[in-house]
């Protein structure tokens, strides 16, 4: 199944810490296919932290929406993601943010992501790679939402160019 998930991360090396996440989740069986630019982003919800560096990335895998959770769940634990305060400073953060056409709500997942329509830090990136990309609960193009995203956080490019993984 193809998934987009957002990283983010706004505590120690940052860059390192986006680099580790996705080297973790190949090792979990996750195949990195398309990443976004990295993004340095203002924090949303709770103003007073470190900027964010964000970035979204395309993947393909067997696993269900659950056991990926799950990974992205371990893989922050593994990477020291310490509880804090909810949407406050983290090592790192992945969240899935679609999953194909799948729309899911349970206790612990919902997909697609419920606030990615209004969250400039991962439309944008996610607009990057996949522009024509249809939010399956919304009925619109990932493009037209970021263009009416009601989000006015700045978000700053600071490495250019989605990199496709070479196979």
């Amino acid at each position: 199944m193809r998934y987009y998930l957002s990283l983010g991360s706004n505590l120690g090396r940052r860059p390192a810490n986006l680099a580790a996440a996705r080297a973790r989740l190949e090792a979990g069986g996750v195949s990195v296919v398309l990443a976004s630019s990295v993004y340095r982003t203002e924090p949303v919800d709770v103003p007073d932290q470190p900027w964010f560096l964000n970035q979204v990335i395309e993947v393909r895998t067997s696993l269900a929406p659950h056991d990926l959770l799950a990974l992205a769940k371990a893989i922050e634990k593994d990477m020291k993601r310490a509880p804090s305060i909810p949407r406050g400073p983290r090592k790192i953060d992945i969240d899935i943010l679609l999953a194909g056409p799948t729309v899911l709500r349970t206790r612990l997942l919902t997909i697609p992501h419920p606030r990615l329509a209004r969250r400039n830090f991962v439309l944008i990136p996610l607009m990057e790679i996949a522009p024509r990309t249809v939010h399956p609960g919304l009925h619109k193009t990932i493009r037209s939402l970021a263009e009416a995203s009601p989000d006015r956080a700045e978000v700053f490019v600071i490495r250019t160019r989605p990199r496709r993984k070479s196979n």
